[in-house]
């Protein structure tokens, strides 16, 4: 059983059930009184496309993400709600280490030739993680 759990959310097309599936899989090996993050992490916006957006683009986005992290994790016990920026998978594995996640249960999406079975943010994480993996495809 695990006490300090991450779960990587990616708000995509069809990421919804694969994010549900996550955190039951999350809150199974979940020891008595652990905690589980739900974490999404913000990609930056490119300079060249960031003038195409409306200025408080990245405000309200974050501001909507979080909240709907927020209702997400009101329904797991010892859960809690993170947005933060960077690379997806460099992020989530920092973020892991500087926290002491011994678990990362993350969702496999859109695999491309190159990952042939992971999608590539899922096999940064299972090749760099210094925890415990569990990856659901």
């Amino acid at each position: 059983m695990y006490t300090n759990i991450l779960v990587p959310i990616a708000f995509e097309t069809g990421g919804d059930e694969k994010s549900k599936a996550a955190i039951e899989i999350a809150q199974v090996l979940a020891a008595k009184g652990a905690r589980i993050t739900l974490l999404h992490v913000m990609e930056r916006v490119p300079g060249y496309a960031i003038s195409y957006l409306p200025a408080d683009y990245s405000a309200q986005a974050r501001q909507a993400i979080a909240g709907e992290l927020a209702d997400m994790a009101a329904d797991i016990k010892g859960g809690r709600g993170l947005v933060i920026e960077g690379h997806s998978g460099r992020t989530i594995l920092d973020w892991a280490k500087d926290h002491e996640v011994d678990l990362i249960v993350i969702a496999s999406h859109r695999p491309g030739m190159q990952d042939l079975l992971l999608g590539s943010t899922a096999a940064q994480v299972v090749r760099h993680a210094a925890c415990a993996v569990h990856v659901l495809r």
